[in-house]
């Protein structure tokens, strides 16, 4: 029992782990599964993508309250995958409950949970390459002015790659796309840039991670080849120290850019973590939100009033500008002069991150008493 609830789990779920200890029944076949009258049962993605008829029924009916808990995904994604099932009204009333990474609108029956702010600290290998992050700031003469990694093609990382090689800045950058595919959706107000065929380019081999050396890094058969370069597993998630020590600051193009509501993923809470300044492209009032939770930024080093902008197109001319105008200074005494931020916004993250999980039986719990009536 979590309280007054009782609590049916599903195996699959993300968060098995921490919510087993209160669970009083579990399944892992919601075909073989008998729902639980009066219950508050927990889908994973997977489950609910694959029995959403069954789920809206019963939760539609009141038999039970579904929370479908899917902690790396959030806000925009998580927004589509319930729109697409036909389950956004019911999440909207609170017939259906969810737990993500990101913020939702407000008036959805959705609990944040940060789980990207304490992943990069999971994997020990990431904790030894932060440890070498000194050298970002007594080796100042670097090959590099900035990082900038992109995975999936999305309108915003188009626009950005094609806006800075018009530029002449991607010459200067440290770079990824690891995908061909074309823009998805309508590009709006991005234009023809988005419209320009894409290139596969990857870290030099001297930057990527020991355990991908050996891994096939051409003639990949699909045209976003993150599984194949990173061998099937979440290679995005490790940390080398070498990327950052050779680049002044990370452009860190985030997941949701359009969508007014903020997600936090590895692509932020990297440079974080090892301590390098960065510049984010994300959606207006990221960086409100950031400072909200207590991290700092670069406000008196560079103009930031970009998070205010609405319009996405101005918001990323913008952050273009940015960029163009931190290349063009002595980008060895903007480093220095941000060394504080980025001290401070190290430790504070290890904080946070100690206290996520062992605050979310708490929070889940008096998000579930919001929700549902005694």
């Amino acid at each position: 029992m979590l309280g007054r609830f009782t609590l049916v789990l599903d195996s699959f779920c993300e968060l098995a782990d921490q919510l087993r200890p209160w669970a009083d029944h579990e399944y892992w076949d919601f075909r073989n599964h008998n729902p639980v009258a009066n219950s508050v049962t927990v889908v994973s993605r997977q489950t609910l993508n694959a029995h959403s008829p069954q789920i809206k029924t019963l939760a539609q009916r009141g038999y039970f309250v579904p929370v479908l808990v899917n902690p790396t995904e959030g806000s925009e994604t998580m927004r589509n995958q319930c729109a697409m099932l036909g389950l956004l009204e019911l999440v909207s009333h609170g017939q259906l409950l969810t737990v993500g990474c990101g913020d939702m609108e407000p008036g959805m029956a959705n609990l944040k949970y940060d789980s990207y702010l304490y992943k990069p600290y999971d994997y020990q290998e990431n904790i030894a390459e932060c440890k070498r992050a000194q050298a970002m700031y007594t080796q100042l003469d670097k090959p590099y002015d900035f990082l900038f990694l992109n995975g999936r093609t999305r309108a915003h990382r188009k626009y950005l790659i094609e806006s800075l090689r018009d530029r002449g800045l991607l010459n200067r950058a440290l770079w990824t796309n690891l995908d061909q595919s074309p823009v998805p959706g309508h590009t709006n107000f991005y234009g023809d840039l988005c419209q320009r065929p894409s290139e596969i380019k990857l870290l030099p081999q001297y930057y990527e991670l020991s355990m991908f050396e050996q891994t096939k890094r051409t003639n990949f058969t699909q045209k976003f080849v993150k599984n194949e370069l990173f061998e099937g597993i979440w290679g995005e998630i490790y940390i080398k120290a070498e990327p950052y020590i050779d680049t002044y600051f990370s452009l860190v193009s985030e997941t949701v850019f359009e969508y007014p509501y903020s997600l936090r993923s590895e692509k932020i809470y990297k440079p974080i973590a090892i301590g390098h300044p960065f510049v984010v492209a994300a959606n207006c009032g990221f960086y409100r939100d950031l400072h909200n939770i207590g991290f700092r930024t670069f406000g008196h080093l560079i103009d930031e009033s970009f998070d205010n902008l609405e319009n996405g197109n101005d918001r990323l001319n913008r952050i273009i500008d940015v960029v163009h105008n931190l290349c063009a200074q002595d980008l060895a005494e903007f480093m220095v002069a941000a060394r504080d931020v980025c001290v401070y916004n190290q430790q504070h993250m290890i904080e946070l991150s100690s206290t996520v999980k062992s605050q979310f039986i708490l929070e889940f719990y008096n998000f579930l008493n919001k929700h549902i009536p005694q």
